[in-house]
C-alpha cells in the first residue's frame, strides 16, 4: 500500500527555521515526481514546491524562493523541505504528494494539487512569536 507521511512541523518563532520530511512506503520513490503544498483554512491548497524525480528540477512558489529548499534522498525513499526565515503567512498544514508525471511538461511546471496523484496526511506548520 502506497503511503507518505510527513514530519517535522511545529510550532517557531518568526524568523526560524524548520525541516519537514516526507516519507514514502510501499513504493519506490525514485519514479515520482515530488511536490510540498500547503492548506490554509478554508482548504485553500497551494503548491509550495517541487522537485524531479531525478533531484535535477525544482520549482519554487514565489512566496517561499530564496527560504525554503527541497531536496530528496531517493536511497533513503524521502524527501525534504528545509524552511528558513519563516513569516506567520507560512503557517498552514503542510502536505506531500507523489506525482507519476514529469514535474516540467511542455514548459509547464505541475503545481496544481490535481496533478498528484497520492497524498501524505499533512504535518502542521505555526509561526508565531
Amino acid at each position: 500500500q502506497l503511503q507518505l507521511v510527513e514530519t517535522g512541523g511545529g510550532l517557531v518563532q518568526p524568523g526560524g527555521s524548520l525541516r519537514l520530511s516526507c516519507a514514502a512506503s510501499g513504493f519506490t520513490l525514485e519514479y515520482y515526481t515530488m511536490g510540498w503544498f500547503r492548506q490554509y483554512p478554508g482548504n485553500y491548497r497551494e503548491g509550495v514546491s517541487g522537485i524531479s524525480s531525478s533531484g535535477d528540477s525544482t520549482y519554487y512558489a514565489d512566496s517561499v524562493k530564496g527560504r525554503f529548499t527541497i531536496s530528496r534522498d531517493n536511497a533513503k525513499n524521502e524527501v525534504y523541505l528545509q524552511m528558513n526565515s519563516l513569516k506567520p503567512e507560512d503557517t498552514a498544514v503542510y502536505f506531500c504528494a507523489a506525482r507519476e508525471g514529469p514535474l516540467y511538461y511542455s514548459g509547464i511546471v505541475a503545481a496544481d494539487p490535481g496533478e498528484y496523484d497520492d497524498w501524505g496526511q499533512g504535518t502542521q506548520v505555526t509561526v508565531s512569536s
